[in-house]
């Protein structure tokens, strides 16, 4: 099977399977979701749905986050984790995102990325989900689950692993992929025992086809 045509029939199948993908974080707006991604970084998003509703309630704004004190916002998200490095982060964005942005969530990755807690990853998250852009959010699940497919080979980091899937991926359903992928990862293709038996991609997985020829191989000696 070449390269392409892994592609097409992997595509193909979560497009059958997974007509609706979006974001599993709740949000009402950009400034919200800003939030939510830079809190959701190793933490599930179930807890970040939990910790979000009361502390919009407290900061409905960006202008409201960015007047609080660290004092005052760290005892909304102390259950997430890291929640002192992310206090520093949520305040320091909300007062750049003020000031030089008039509180307006930017659309350009550059922009996003000089905010503080924002990387690469969470920049890409916005661009998809809110500006409906091609932009490929890479983080463990799309690392995990497209090296195992077969759609990446040794790439060694999240950006190597963001351009290949670029290349290989239509852009108008770029912003699906990446949801097709991260959920995927979450439910099905699990780091330490992926469902294997319950996936649909059996035919076309690299990673089942290897474990299945390793296995077959040792019940022949």
């Amino acid at each position: 099977m070449t390269l392409k045509e892994r592609y097409a029939r992997v595509l193909e199948w979560f497009a059958e399977a997974m007509s609706v993908a979006e974001t599993e974080l709740h949000f009402e707006n950009p400034y919200q979701l800003l939030v939510a991604v830079i809190l959701s970084a190793q933490c599930t998003d179930k807890r970040v749905n939990i910790v979000t509703p009361p502390l919009f309630e407290a900061f409905p704004t960006p202008e409201a986050l960015a007047a609080a004190s660290e004092e005052e916002i760290f005892p909304y998200i102390r259950s997430v984790s890291y929640p002192n490095n992310k206090t520093r982060s949520l305040s320091g964005m909300a007062r750049r995102l003020v000031d030089e942005f008039g509180g307006e969530v930017p659309s350009d990755i550059d922009s996003l990325m000089s905010l503080p807690g924002v990387g690469r990853k969470t920049a890409n998250v916005i661009l998809s989900v809110v500006f409906n852009r091609a932009a490929m959010a890479v983080d463990t699940h799309v690392f995990r689950v497209s090296e195992r497919i077969g759609l990446t080979t040794g790439s060694k980091t999240p950006l190597a692993t963001e351009k290949t899937l670029m290349r290989h991926i239509p852009e108008e359903i770029v912003p699906k992929a990446h949801h097709w992928l991260i959920l995927h990862g979450r439910y099905v293709c699990k780091a330490r025992r992926p469902d294997c038996l319950n996936c649909g991609l059996r035919p076309v997985c690299r990673y089942y086809q290897k474990t299945t020829k390793d296995s077959a191989a040792k019940e022949t000696k």
